[in-house]
């Protein structure tokens, strides 16, 4: 038998309103459209600072933002601190039953008009790098329109920076077009000192509203 292709319920309420675009009117006002930020999280320690990198992404006027988080990356905040929509591989899963259903890391693409993957680990960056997509992220970074920015933000253990293929991989997100938001030398959690560390919230922040002024989506006050 096949499944049933109905409504899913609860699903207006669990993800961004991702809604048909409307025909261009010279009668709507801009202020109604939001810029939307699509934040993906992996699994470096960095990610405990998920609820502070949202929580400045938000103080930005204008801005709607969601996450995309790894299962790794989970253990390192709560999602109770997150005080916006998370997604994971189970709501990709979950959401599709037939044909007529949402495809989640098509809809998140769509949706979102700026990424931003903070930290980026040492395993997804090898993934992206790939073409690899085996997971929720991976998967939106894979459909991922690059006429849209895409920020990554490094971050990993010195003795992995240094390895070779680092250097390599994040040449290669690069030539797709992606901005390198750098990784910072300090003492690391592990207790080793160099570099790797994610960059810190408020520079990350920074080069945020520099690219969205860039592209024309947002206008300080």
């Amino acid at each position: 038998m096949e499944p049933s292709c109905g409504g899913l319920p609860g699903l207006e309420a669990t993800r961004p309103h991702v809604k048909p675009k409307a025909t261009c009117s010279a009668a709507a006002p801009l202020e109604e459209r939001r810029f939307r930020v699509l934040v993906g999280v992996t699994g470096s320690v960095a990610a405990l600072k998920l609820p502070l990198l949202v929580s400045r992404l938000l103080d930005i006027p204008g801005l709607e933002v969601a996450v995309v988080t790894t299962e790794r990356a989970k253990h390192f905040y709560s999602p109770q601190d997150v005080p916006v929509t998370l997604y994971s591989d189970t709501d990709e899963w979950e959401l599709w039953k037939c044909r007529s259903d949402p495809v989640l890391h098509i809809d998140l693409r769509r949706w979102a008009d700026l990424m931003l993957v903070a930290p980026l680990d040492a395993n997804t960056l090898g993934k992206v790098a790939s073409g690899i997509c085996d997971n929720l992220l991976t998967c939106v970074i894979r459909a991922w329109d690059r006429s849209k920015p895409l920020l990554f933000c490094p971050a990993m253990n010195t003795a992995m920076w240094e390895h070779p293929i680092t250097e390599q991989q994040v040449g290669q997100l690069k030539a797709f077009g992606y901005v390198e938001v750098p990784c910072v030398a300090k003492k690391l959690v592990c207790g080793d000192q160099g570099l790797g560390a994610m960059a810190e919230v408020g520079t990350i922040v920074d080069k945020v509203k520099e690219v969205i002024s860039q592209h024309g989506g947002f206008q300080q006050s």
